[in-house]
């Protein structure tokens, strides 16, 4: 990387990459979490994918909201609004007496964290030059990736201790800290509402100008999120299917992360350089083919192999959907264009767990794994067909 990238980057560094680093790090430690809870509260483990998914479901309700929000109020007055209201969401988890709440709940927190992702995404998007942009996206993907491996190590640092209920007493400290960071930093440039009285289309009209981009790359983008949301409800799943500990699996979750962790720097410097098929493909096929192997589990080493290739799968794709939509974002609507686009990702996180736990309760969490394997494969396909080829 130039000199000047390494500048850019470093100047991103604590606006946007430290606070969400934090933040990730707090939702990473009751990302495995959220499946245990339920179980805990009585509910079978398709009931308890179902609760998984209202994450999900959470954040497809707040996508298109949150891009108008950001366009009317700007991103961080966006995150703030996001940080406060997901640490009752949080603490409702820990506390909820029965599946009902807590999946109300872990709702909430997805509608929250659509909001802060799509804040950082709007930003970036105007903020970094587009030959740089997915080392950049991928970056912000990688401090997530950080999140996801430091947090269940804290999480099962916690639990260890204090129970189940400890993981979620980290992840609303995490929330607390990244508040601060955004409260005491200055704000970023790009850090503003659009001037009064200046013109700006409507959501719908967005939309419907752009309905190509979001019905052909969109629908690839939704099985992206699909496949990526499943791997965080199945490999616990697959975990109590073992009998495996809270913590063990925990451990073996955070392992997953830690491939993610090593590579988001060369998933995006593949992607600028070579274009971005060069990671997407490569990436959905791996996801897809370890869900084909997960079958074969029969313990826990066997099951610690096949969350390594997630992760290698998960690691490739490390800003892939961000930097596709701030590729192909529009200079005006831009804050809606991406609701739009996340919610086509957003969807997908929302359907994989839903459709983890649909067909474990017709057939089987095995048939479960083949189905969302066979969903990645053609996710691989479709971003094969509709990535242009000097992207």
């Amino acid at each position: 990387m130039t000199s000047t990238a390494d500048q850019t980057l470093r100047q991103l560094g604590l606006t946007i990459f430290l606070p969400a680093a934090v933040w990730a790090t707090g939702l990473g430690a009751v990302a495995p979490v959220i499946v245990l809870t339920a179980t805990g509260l009585g509910a079978s483990p398709a009931t308890a994918a179902l609760v998984a998914g209202m994450l999900g479901l959470g954040q497809i309700s707040g996508s298109l909201p949150a891009g108008v929000l950001i366009s009317r109020v700007g991103e961080r007055n966006t995150m703030m609004a996001a940080s406060v209201l997901a640490v009752p969401a949080l603490l409702a988890c820990m506390l909820a007496p029965n599946v009902l709440l807590m999946g109300a709940a872990v709702a909430l927190l997805g509608v929250c964290g659509s909001a802060w992702m799509l804040a950082r995404l709007a930003y970036m998007t105007e903020a970094v030059r587009p030959e740089l942009r997915a080392r950049a996206m991928s970056t912000l993907g990688g401090v997530n990736r950080i999140g996801t491996f430091t947090g269940p190590f804290l999480g099962a640092g916690a639990m260890h201790f204090g129970g189940l209920r400890a993981a979620y007493l980290v992840a609303v400290a995490g929330v607390a800290v990244a508040t601060l960071i955004l409260f005491l930093l200055p704000p970023v440039p790009h850090d503003r509402a659009i001037p009064p009285g200046t013109e700006r289309p409507g959501l719908w009209t967005v939309i419907r100008t752009h309905q190509r981009t979001l019905r052909t790359l969109g629908i690839a983008v939704l099985l992206v999120g699909a496949l990526r949301a499943s791997r965080q409800t199945i490999l616990p799943l697959w975990g109590v299917s073992l009998g495996l500990d809270p913590a063990t699996i925990g451990l073996i979750y955070g392992l997953s992360g830690g491939i993610d962790m090593l590579l988001f720097y060369p998933a995006g410097k593949l992607m600028d350089v070579y274009g971005r098929r060069a990671a997407a493909v490569p990436a959905m096929a791996l996801l897809g083919l370890a869900h084909l192997l997960l079958p074969l589990a029969g313990g826990p080493i066997a099951l610690t192999a096949v969350a390594l290739l997630m992760g290698v799968g998960n690691g490739l794709s490390a800003g892939l959907v961000m930097t596709l939509g701030a590729d192909a974002s529009p200079r005006v609507g831009r804050a809606e264009f991406l609701g739009a686009w996340r919610l086509c990702s957003d969807v997908g996180v929302g359907s994989g767990p839903l459709l983890i736990g649909a067909v474990t309760a017709a057939a089987s969490l095995t048939a479960a794994a083949l189905t969302v394997g066979g969903a990645g494969l053609l996710s691989a396909t479709l971003l094969q067909r509709w990535i242009k080829p000097q992207l």
